[in-house]
């Protein structure tokens, strides 16, 4: 098993631990000391090292921030854990607020007064992150100030640096080599004229170098930093343990391989009088001020390696389309054996297990690989289906009961490609209201789907049309309609997004879900997620070329939570033409009970 159900925080120690702090606190004379969900990559998924916000307050989210004074601990999270924050946090202890609504930033100029200091990891606070402090401390006359991080010197029990074992990716399923991508990641260099860059993203080394790790669950990182000059042999800075020696020795034809412990010593001899390409999204403020205080310029751009890994290549289409093509057939095998299960009789944890099992199997029986999971299966019943981003373990687990919404959430890492799939099951005979929302949804999923829209069309653009028939029934959605997949690689990437704030244009070669949703908080919570391929600019006949989605994604959505009544003609011949592609891929690779419930449950509307 990839998965584990084990409670995965305990908020009975919050208060313990945060007495502990604030001696550290005391006794460096600190007023505030800020705790990211962050470790010194910026990843969204922690390794258990970097989790030092669920270790202090128990919340487990995948974003998240805390602020603790002397006398109050705040925990911030946003909108799609909400109910999550107030659930695991200790309230005799801390209070949450809301991520978007009061960042942490207001929050401090609202709470610090003058004098005060706010002491921060410089290791975990990013550039603009730090802009923001700075505001927040220039309104209040309060100081920020770096400090080696608190919370290790009283975590006893601090798990050790993931040192997992670093693989080749094959150029069958990478589709350029190694050498081609730093050159092309040189040129960007070049024209930002400047003399190297710094790589803090393990998944920007992952791809440029043509490796995968096993450093953070369910992605497939090996942790580490680089330093990519503009002519020269690019720097590796990663664990000698986590090499053999094919791994070695490949890596060495194209990199010059260090220690981690060695990057500071080179970053201050290669700085001086060099202009630097940092992102302020990803680069910590302590690897800044190495090179500031060596005398070295930083330039703000954007890593230079996440538009082109975003852009999928012809190789990685195509693996996506084989690695999709194989978790719908697993998807049938597992919805037929949900579908046969009475009301009552399995848990949130039977039927994340069994679909695991399913998973793996079947990439056997179909000649390739389960690698990983993508991330934890949301296997959500009632009214854990209303937390977008719930995680079962063995003290939430619940039985599917009759008349009760099931949402599943999953996904498979492959070597040629990530997945992820959310369906919404009824379990039983399901309400009214709950067909009523689930259709509302389904309508903004079709209208994702059939878009078309012009080259340099954003995200933001597009988001309106998940939402507007959820809209014109005065409901709405606390999370993203879409973010970015990786190829073998994290199943949230950037810089594509479907959502309130997604400003890059989409291109040809993007994935991104499609995933609408609506949640009502403590009964039930419905989304239907497919990822999509951004296609080539197509003449229909208008006066632009337009894109459109491709679908990647083949699964059977449950004609018993939907109101024909509520669909346009349009709409409901989307659904039909859906369900028959869906047969027609899926049906070559399954036989017998899960056939015949597969052309059930296809046919037409």
């Amino acid at each position: 098993m990839f998965q584990n159900f084990t409670t995965p925080s305990d908020a009975f120690n919050g208060n313990n631990r945060l007495a502990d702090l604030r001696k550290q606190m005391q006794k460096e004379n600190i007023s505030a000391f800020l705790v990211p969900h962050a470790d010194e990559h910026q990843n969204e998924y922690l390794p258990e090292r970097a989790e030092r916000l669920a270790w202090l307050t128990g919340f487990t989210g995948s974003a998240g921030f805390s602020i603790i004074t002397l006398k109050q601990a705040i925990v911030f999270a946003d909108g799609r854990y909400t109910v999550q924050v107030n659930e695991q946090i200790d309230k005799s202890a801390f209070s949450a607020e809301s991520l978007v609504d009061t960042p942490p930033s207001k929050w401090l100029e609202a709470n610090m007064k003058e004098g005060d200091i706010i002491a921060y990891d410089p290791w975990l606070i990013t550039l603009n992150q730090l802009k923001t402090f700075e505001k927040a401390a220039r309104a209040t006359n309060s100081k920020l100030q770096p400090i080696d991080n608190l919370i290790d010197r009283i975590w006893a029990d601090q798990p050790p640096e993931p040192m997992g074992i670093v693989a080749l990716h094959d150029i069958q399923y990478a589709g350029k080599s190694a050498n081609d991508k730093i050159t092309e990641i040189q040129k960007v260099i070049i024209d930002k004229k400047c003399d190297f860059t710094i790589l803090t993203d393990p998944a920007s080394l992952a791809w440029l170098f043509n490796i995968r790790g096993t450093d953070v669950v369910h992605n497939p990182l090996a942790l580490g930093f680089a330093i990519i000059p503009a002519h020269e042999k690019p720097l590796v800075f990663m664990a000698e343990q986590k090499f053999n020696n094919k791994t070695k020795a490949a890596l060495s034809e194209i990199a010059n391989l260090h220690a981690p412990t060695e990057l500071e010593n080179k970053l201050i001899e290669i700085s001086k009088n060099k202009s630097v390409l940092c992102d302020p999204d990803r680069v910590s403020v302590a690897l800044a001020d190495i090179i500031n205080n060596t005398g070295g310029k930083i330039t703000h751009g954007r890593d230079p390696v996440v538009l082109p890994r975003a852009i999928k290549n012809e190789v990685e289409q195509n693996g996506a389309h084989n690695a999709h093509l194989r978790d719908g057939v697993a998807m049938a095998k597992f919805l037929c054996w949900l579908d046969a299960q009475p009301c009552n009789t399995i848990s949130e944890i039977d039927a994340a297990t069994k679909l695991e099992a399913i998973r793996s199997q079947n990439a056997l029986d179909m000649k390739s690989v389960l690698k990983e999971i993508s991330f934890d299966t949301i296997s959500a019943s009632g009214p854990h289906a209303a937390l977008p981003h719930y995680r079962v373990n063995e003290d939430s687990n619940r039985m599917l009961g009759n008349g009760e919404i099931y949402l599943v959430d999953s996904g498979g890492q492959y070597e040629d490609g990530t997945t992820d799939i959310t369906r919404t099951i009824a379990i039983g005979t399901p309400s009214k209201e709950a067909i009523t929302n689930f259709t509302l949804v389904l309508k903004g999923h079709i209208a994702i789907d059939q878009a078309k829209f012009p080259k340099g069309t954003r995200g933001i653009d597009l988001d309106i049309l998940a939402r507007h028939a959820l809209w014109q029934n005065g409901k709405d959605y606390a999370h993203g309609t879409g973010h970015g997949v990786g190829s073998y690689m994290n199943v949230h990437e950037g810089p594509q997004g479907i959502h309130r704030r997604a400003m890059e244009p989409l291109q040809p070669g993007m994935i991104i879900s499609n995933e609408p949703g609506y949640y009502v908080e403590g009964e039930y919570g419905i989304r239907i997620e497919n990822l999509v391929l951004v296609s080539q600019l197509q003449d229909i006949g208008g006066n632009i070329e337009v894109h459109t989605f491709e679908n990647l994604t083949w699964a059977p959505i449950d004609k018993h939570l939907i109101d024909k009544s509520l669909l346009t003609s349009s709409e409901i011949n989307w659904l039909n033409d859906y369900h028959r592609m869906v047969f027609e891929k899926i049906s070559p690779h399954i036989t017998g009970k899960t056939l015949k419930w597969l052309e059930m449950v296809t046919s037409k509307l």
